[in-house]
C-alpha cells in the first residue's frame, strides 16, 4: 500500500496540564500535548483497552508521527494492523516527557521532574477520565523502545497495579556494557569545555544545528540527572557525574546509583520478580548488531528471568539500534491481545 492509498489515523492530541511537572527544575513546560490513537470504531460509546507508548532518548509521543519516506508512521502501522484483523481494537497513548537534556527515562528526579509520576498517576489518569478507556489495569499495556523500552520495562517492575503487560525493544540494561563504554568520549569532550558542564550545555542550546560529534556528553549528562541528580546545585550544572572527569575513573558510590536503576539490578528484587511474574504478556527484543551492546544485557535478562522462572518472550533479530520502529509489528498486537482478554 503506497502513501496516497493509507488511510488517515484517527488522532486527537489531548492536552494534559500538570500538577507534578509545574516548577520543575529546568523550567519545561507543564502542558503537555499528548498524541492518541483511537481505533475505528472508537464513537465513545464503546471502551477499550489502551497501550502507553513511549519514545526513546530525544524523541517524544510527537515523534511517532513523523513521516519517512518508504515506511509508515506508527499510527498508520497500528491502523492498519488493526484494520487487517492482525490486532484488536485499542487506544493508543503517546506521553510527551521530553526535557532540557532530551530526555526523562521516565523516572522521577529532583535533576529533571517527577515524569513517573507524571505518567503513573496523572496522565493515566486523564485518558481515563476524557476517554472511553477499560481502566483496570488488567486493560493497560506499557511499551517502548530504548529509553523508552528501559521506562517500559522499569514502569512495568514498579506499578504493576497500573500496568498488566508490556515490551521493551531494546532497553537500556546492563549499564556496564551500553553506558560505560561512552565515558572516555564524554570525558573528552568535556575536556573541550575546561571541565564545564555549564559551558557544554549553553553552547549546545545556543546552537541552532547541534554537534552530533558532541551527543555523547548530553546522553550521559542527561542519564546523569536521571540517575543521580544534585538538587543543590543549579541547572545545567544538577547532577553527579559517575566518573573524575580528567582520569576518567569511576567513582564507586556514583556508579552504584546508577546501577540501582539497572533492569539487571532490578531484576534481583523479589517485589519486582513477582511484578514480572503477575503480567498477562512480558515481551523483550533485540537486534543482534546493536551499537549500544544492548543484545548482551538483554541476553542475561532472558537467562535471569528463566532461571527465575519468569513467563517471557525474547526475540533476536539481524539489525542495529536505529530505525527499527517496524518491530512494533511484533509486539502490538500481542499486547493488545493480552489486555483485551
Amino acid at each position: 500500500m503506497n502513501r496516497s492509498e493509507a488511510r488517515r489515523p484517527n488522532l486527537v492530541f489531548e492536552p494534559v496540564k500538570s500538577e507534578v511537572l509545574k516548577n520543575n527544575p529546568l523550567g519545561d513546560p507543564a502542558l503537555r500535548y499528548v498524541p492518541v490513537y483511537l481505533p475505528p470504531s472508537y464513537d465513545g460509546t464503546k471502551s477499550f483497552p489502551v497501550i502507553y507508548l513511549l519514545a526513546g532518548f530525544a524523541s517524544t509521543g510527537m515523534s511517532f508521527l513523523n513521516y519517512g519516506f518508504g515506511r509508515q508512521t506508527v499510527p498508520e502501522m497500528i491502523d492498519r494492523l488493526i484494520r487487517e484483523g492482525s490486532m484488536p481494537e485499542t487506544i493508543v497513548v503517546m506521553p510527551d516527557c521530553m526535557t532540557r537534556y532530551g530526555g526523562s527515562q521516565y523516572v522521577d528526579s529532583a535533576a529533571t521532574g517527577a515524569y513517573e509520576t507524571y505518567l503513573t498517576g496523572e496522565l493515566i489518569d486523564v485518558i481515563d477520565r476524557k476517554f472511553s478507556t477499560l481502566p483496570e489495569a488488567r486493560h493497560r499495556a506499557i511499551v517502548g523502545k530504548s529509553s523508552g523500552g528501559f521506562g517500559a520495562l522499569r514502569l512495568g517492575m514498579r506499578h504493576p497495579d497500573r500496568f498488566s503487560a508490556l515490551a521493551c525493544h531494546s532497553g537500556d540494561m546492563d549499564f556496564e556494557l551500553c553506558y560505560r563504554p561512552n565515558f572516555p568520549n564524554a570525558a573528552r569532550i568535556l575536556e573541550r569545555y575546561d571541565g564545564s558542564i555549564e559551558a557544554f550545555f549553553q553552547r549546545w542550546e545556543s546552537l541552532d544545528k547541534k554537534p552530533k560529534g558532541e551527543f555523547t556528553l548530553l546522553d550521559i549528562m542527561a542519564m546523569a540527572a536521571c540517575y543521580d541528580p544534585d538538587p543543590s546545585k543549579p541547572a545545567p550544572s544538577n547532577m553527579h557525574l559517575p566518573f573524575e572527569p580528567h582520569t576518567c575513573q569511576l567513582i564507586p558510590e556514583r556508579w552504584e546509583r546508577w546501577k540501582s536503576f539497572d533492569p539487571l539490578t532490578m531484576l534481583e528484587e523479589p517485589r519486582y520478580q513477582d511484578a514480572l511474574g503477575s503480567l498477562r504478556l512480558l515481551y523483550l527484543d533485540c537486534g543482534s548488531l546493536d551499537e549500544y551492546n544492548l543484545q548482551f544485557g538483554h541476553r542475561s535478562f532472558t537467562t535471569r528471568a528463566n532461571e527465575l522462572g519468569i513467563a517471557h518472550r525474547y526475540e533476536e533479530f539481524p539489525d542495529t539500534h536505529t530505525d527499527t520502529s517496524y518491530r512494533y509489528r511484533a509486539s502490538l498486537p500481542l499486547l493488545a491481545e493480552a489486555i483485551s482478554e
